[in-house]
């Protein structure tokens, strides 16, 4: 599609790829307003986060991918996950949100002005927090919560987060703080003090030196980035330590798929525990995230806030490798709802 073209007569506002290709190709144009189905309700999208999985999505890969994705073009026209606003409209047997609230939560076609949603999907934002805090919580915040979760940490155990001034990470830093973990956040020498500053105890800059290389041994690794050998991770992890894995990187066609069996099978091999970790939604995660935002404990580490039109290059952007905490898109205002 030709970047700008309209494909719909009228509508709403949203980002619109109809092919897989380059985040530049991403348009905005205007989309058919949706309508809320049993269960759903429609939100007024006033902001929305920026996720590797977007890209995914965009490029079409990894191959495997498009068995949900849509094999020859997106199933979905409209991209984005993680959204905030306020409910303009129930659909029938929706009964736990009203019209006026403000939500945050992981729904398709976040990149819009205009979204319906599962109920089950959104809870109230937490207290205090604008639309665009929220909306970067949802995917990375319940990565990072169930990641640290899997790593099974008590206080005063060593954890180290590959990745941790990037989205995920910067919430797994705090997380991990909360448990009473002592961490050491790998991230490079331009985001040592940010990492530190979110409650690591140390920060490793890849840029000046090799994580994998030292003698400290961890009792949990989460890893967010894969771009370490298995082998090398596990050298530095405790005897009956655990490596999370949650990269989203990997080959082409099955992405992290292949790391991911290679540490199942290495787990079986010992003592150390390889965990794959494919985080999923729940509504009791969203509210537990919301009530640590609410009370001060946790606080979405946003880096920038851009407008609709700037989605396509924030969205290439995440291929660098070089994030530093959330980008949001600002979507609609308050007034508009």
């Amino acid at each position: 599609m030709v970047p700008g073209q309209c494909p719909y007569d009228a509508g709403v506002r949203a980002i619109v790829h109809h092919v897989y290709g380059p985040p530049g190709e991403l348009a905005v144009a205007e989309a058919p307003d949706p309508v809320p189905g049993a269960g759903q309700v429609l939100v007024r999208v006033h902001a929305a986060s920026v996720n590797p999985a977007d890209r995914f999505g965009v490029v079409g890969e990894p191959l495997v991918g498009r068995l949900s994705f849509g094999l020859r073009r997106p199933r979905q026209p409209i991209p984005g996950r993680d959204l905030a606003g306020r409910i303009v409209a129930v659909g029938p047997g929706a009964r736990r949100l009203r019209v006026g609230d403000d939500v945050f939560g992981e729904a398709l076609r976040a990149f819009a002005e205009l979204a319906a949603v599962d109920e089950g999907r959104l809870a109230p934002m937490p207290a205090g927090a604008t639309y665009e805090q929220a909306a970067a919580i949802p995917l990375a915040g319940t990565t990072a919560l169930q990641g640290v979760r899997a790593c099974r940490l008590a206080a005063g155990q060593r954890l180290l987060v590959n990745g941790a001034a990037g989205g995920v990470g910067t919430f797994a830093v705090q997380l991990a703080r909360e448990v009473g973990a002592e961490v050491t956040g790998v991230c490079s020498a331009a985001n040592a003090d940010l990492v530190r500053a979110l409650g690591a105890t140390r920060a490793v800059a890849y840029d000046q030196e090799d994580a994998t290389a030292g003698d400290v041994r961890y009792d949990a690794i989460l890893d967010l980035v894969g771009n370490h050998p298995l082998g090398r991770l596990t050298g530095i992890l405790a005897p009956r330590g655990t490596l999370v894995l949650a990269s989203g990187g990997g080959g082409r066609w099955l992405g992290p798929i292949g790391r991911m069996l290679a540490g199942t099978l290495r787990s079986t091999l010992g003592r150390q525990r390889v965990v794959p970790l494919v985080a999923r939604q729940t509504l009791a995660d969203l509210e537990e995230l919301a009530g640590l935002v609410a009370a001060g404990r946790i606080a979405p580490a946003v880096e920038r806030v851009v407008e609709l039109p700037e989605v396509p290059g924030a969205v290439a952007r995440l291929a660098s490798g070089h994030a530093r905490g959330k980008t949001v898109v600002r979507i609609g205002r308050p007034a508009d709802g």
